[in-house]
């Protein structure tokens, strides 16, 4: 497991390197714009190996947040929001409580659509904050940055490389209405890859396929929702109409935290690279009884580990 996750870092960085750095170069700029929560989590260790090979990173994050704070290997740029600290924490542990509801399928999709808008609310807040600070904005054009790392999930990062015209490495779990297909113009067979949240299994009955088939408008409204003010703040930006899908596609390499062992296969695009186990470097022990509960919940009945 420990020369994997070595194994995994090394060509994840090897990506960056290649993307930072001119063939004559020592060391690159790296401009990263995280998505807070436990998506940086993951993305602080990258940030840490190639601080260690020499890369200089500045991570851009709001005032108020859950886990971007100063470290030694990066630096801070922060900038104000329209929301409070409570606020945010409030949000989060609607999201956990979600997460582990045991509801029907349709009460499940609302629920999920309910709590997206409310996210949506704070990281729109989020982005304006950055994208509408122009001496901001203005230091990080002069400061001359090679790649952009950022998670499109929140689109910000993306907008901002496209306006910098530098290229962005997107560092993602998955897209929750398949706009990392669209941005990567990759084939999406609904009748073969389960949609998120329906529940399917990789061998799916006739009326598990139409399910299937269902859910994906259902899907692309919430994206409708959730993703229409980040198109509106880029066009802005950009000063022309620009779609979210144009913005995703202008992405070099994405690279997803997962693989075919935890997700089901799919269709894939050559910039796509699954680097599923990263997020597990600072790995604990599970307790004897939550590797029971585990247990039970996958093998009901079996009662001895």
């Amino acid at each position: 497991m420990a020369l994997g996750l070595q194994l995994r870092r090394q060509v994840l960085a090897g990506l960056l390197l290649c993307l930072c750095v001119g063939r004559w170069a020592e060391a690159g700029k790296v401009l990263v714009v995280p998505l807070d929560g436990s998506p940086w989590l993951s993305m602080r260790e990258v940030v840490r190996e190639l601080h260690a090979r020499g890369h200089q990173a500045v991570v851009v994050a709001p005032e108020v947040n859950m886990h971007i704070k100063a470290e030694e290997f990066f630096t801070t740029k922060t900038y104000g929001i329209r929301y409070t600290q409570d606020k945010l924490d409030s949000l989060m542990k609607t999201q956990v409580h979600l997460v582990f509801e045991k509801v029907h399928w349709v009460t499940l999709f609302l629920k999920t659509m309910a709590s997206l808008k409310n996210a949506s609310l704070l990281f729109e807040r989020s982005c304006e904050g950055l994208l509408y600070n122009k001496d901001l904005i203005r230091h990080l054009n002069a400061s001359s940055f090679d790649v952009v790392l950022t998670d499109p999930v929140h689109p910000c990062g993306a907008v901002l490389a496209k306006y910098l015209s530098i290229p962005a490495v997107f560092f993602l779990r998955q897209f929750p209405c398949d706009l990392d297909v669209e941005g990567t113009a990759c084939p999406n067979p609904f009748s073969y890859v389960p949609r998120l949240l329906t529940m399917n299994p990789d061998h799916m009955t006739f009326f598990q396929r139409v399910k299937n088939m269902l859910y994906a408008p259902g899907l692309k409204y919430i994206c409708q929702v959730v993703y229409t003010p980040f198109a509106r703040m880029a066009s802005e930006l950009l000063q022309r109409e620009v779609s979210l899908g144009e913005i995703l596609a202008s992405g070099s390499v994405w690279l997803f935290r997962g693989d075919p062992v935890m997700d089901y296969p799919r269709p894939i695009m050559p910039n796509m690279v699954f680097i599923g186990g990263i997020n597990c470097g600072n790995r604990k022990p599970l307790s004897q009884v939550c590797t029971a509960a585990f247990v039970q919940s996958v093998l009901p009945g079996e009662h001895n580990l």
